[in-house]
């Protein structure tokens, strides 16, 4: 059986018979693109619609929350890397897309969020959850590290309505090498969404490595690229995963970093985790 390439993020994995994509849950099955986390959340809970972080799209709101296990980064920082960065998952309860949709109704929310891990990895699921969702009258939203492949940036506008990226440096090299990504693909997308109608809003987890020359490109970008009304929510840091030593982000950098995207008239700047 040949290789199937896989198109939901920008990895395009190659994916031989019977093997799965770098994310660990798109999987050749012969010759088929199959996601095995298809009808399994792992996680699924009611949240403040700004917990997500979203402050400008159904404020006061609740939202119905869902991911799955997987990522197609591999984050040492990540802070929420018990279902990003496992593969093990439990088979034993499916829950169908028509089925979320009744839980989000049941539980008065106004949305259902995908989250908690990359959404790109299970879209298959969430694209059917949203077509199901949009009729009765639900919105849908993707928290995501913006690398998914361009067709499905494309596809995403007919199905969403708000998605939070993440940015997480303005530095090619360390994406590339240690989140095992692309900030120009993010960077792209972003502005793709954008043009497309959808209502955006950017998170930076303020990591260790990043500093204020960072902080001001990532400044410059977003006024110059999405506008200065897209909010921008920056987030303390605290030691995760396989960064255990490193220290919570000091709330002078916080400070510093706000004060640099008020400089870039920036509306509404959020400060997060503190």
């Amino acid at each position: 059986m040949k290789k199937i390439t896989c198109r939901l993020c920008s990895h395009y994995c190659q994916i031989n018979d019977g093997q799965t994509g770098i994310c660990g849950v798109n999987s050749n099955e012969n010759g088929t693109l199959t996601c095995k986390v298809y009808g399994y959340p792992t996680a699924l809970q009611v949240d403040p619609i700004e917990k997500k972080p979203l402050y400008h799209f159904l404020p006061h709101t609740n939202t119905l929350s869902l991911g799955t296990v997987g990522c197609n980064f591999k984050c040492p920082f990540c802070q929420n890397w018990q279902l990003s960065q496992t593969k093990k998952f439990d088979t034993t309860n499916y829950i169908s897309p028509e089925e979320i949709v009744k839980l989000a109704l049941h539980h008065k929310c106004e949305s259902i969020s995908y989250t908690y891990n990359e959404p790109t990895i299970f879209f298959p699921y969430a694209k059917d959850i949203a077509i199901e969702a949009k009729k009765v009258g639900l919105k849908n939203i993707m928290v995501s590290n913006g690398f998914m492949s361009s067709e499905l940036c494309n596809e995403i506008p007919t199905f969403i309505d708000a998605i939070n990226i993440d940015i997480k440096s303005y530095n090619e090299k360390h994406y590339k090498k240690t989140l095992k990504g692309s900030l120009h693909v993010v960077l792209e997308n972003a502005k793709t969404l954008k043009k497309k109608g959808l209502h955006v809003e950017i998170t930076t987890l303020y990591i260790p490595s990043l500093d204020n020359e960072q902080i001001n490109l990532i400044a410059t970008f977003i006024a110059e690229e999405l506008g200065i009304d897209t909010p921008w929510h920056i987030s303390s840091y605290h030691p995760d995963y396989k960064m255990m030593e490193s220290k919570k982000t000091p709330i002078e950098s916080l400070k510093t970093a706000y004060s640099i995207a008020k400089k870039h008239n920036i509306k509404n700047v959020y400060l997060g985790n503190i």
